[in-house]
């Protein structure tokens, strides 16, 4: 008896340890599709932006395989937790977001606050001070990147609008805000004429 409940023990533990689940989500454009059965994501050219989620439940390496406008490329995503895939032609950028109540949203900056906004922009335009550990992320077409583990954390996409999350009690929300690198230096354009001051000529009289 005492085998039997050590053999189901050690299965029961077996099948703990060897679970597992990856969640990625897929940025697009136009036509493009997501197999998740087939693990293909065919890119196709074409306006607007989409995402698509798909998520395996193993402990196993998943290989991906991303098809069309050029050559073919296989993802392979290794470890639980959450991913983006970028599908598109564009390069795309994100990070770790303190998304606030939106009656707390700062709504006011300082000069310095944009100069500081501008130079920490470019240097991820840039691929500078990109890691893990700094919670930022340089995702090229066709590839992949972990963000956390934790699956349910909350992603904004490129072209979203979305500027804050509210609270589920008292717990803060993981949050993380992705752009294509070509909204990013339409910002940067934005921010940097709000730091010119504007001359304004004498009159006449």
């Amino acid at each position: 008896m005492k085998k039997i409940i050590s053999y189901c023990f050690a299965l029961t533990l077996f099948a703990a340890c060897s679970s597992g689940h990856k969640k990625i989500i897929v940025y697009i454009k136009g036509n493009s599709t997501v197999n998740e059965d087939a693990k293909t994501i065919t890119v196709a050219d074409g306006s607007g932006s989409d995402e698509k989620v798909i998520s395996y439940k193993t402990a196993d390496i998943v290989q991906l395989q991303v098809k069309g406008l050029g050559d073919d490329a296989a993802v392979s995503i290794d470890n639980n937790g959450l991913y983006v895939l970028n599908a598109k032609s564009d390069t795309i950028i994100g990070s770790y977001q303190k998304y606030s109540d939106p009656r707390l949203t700062q709504t006011m900056k300082t000069q310095d606050d944009l100069k500081r906004d501008i130079d920490s922009l470019v240097q991820l335009t840039e691929n500078k001070n990109i890691s893990a550990a700094n919670r930022n992320f340089y995702v090229l077409p066709k590839t992949a990147v972990k963000i956390s583990d934790n699956v349910d954390a909350f992603v904004v996409g490129p072209f979203h609008r979305m500027t804050s999350v509210e609270k589920e009690g008292d717990k803060t929300p993981e949050v993380y805000r992705f752009y294509s690198i070509k909204e990013i230096r339409e910002t940067i354009a934005k921010l940097t004429e709000l730091t010119v001051s504007k001359v304004i000529k004498p009159s006449d009289n």
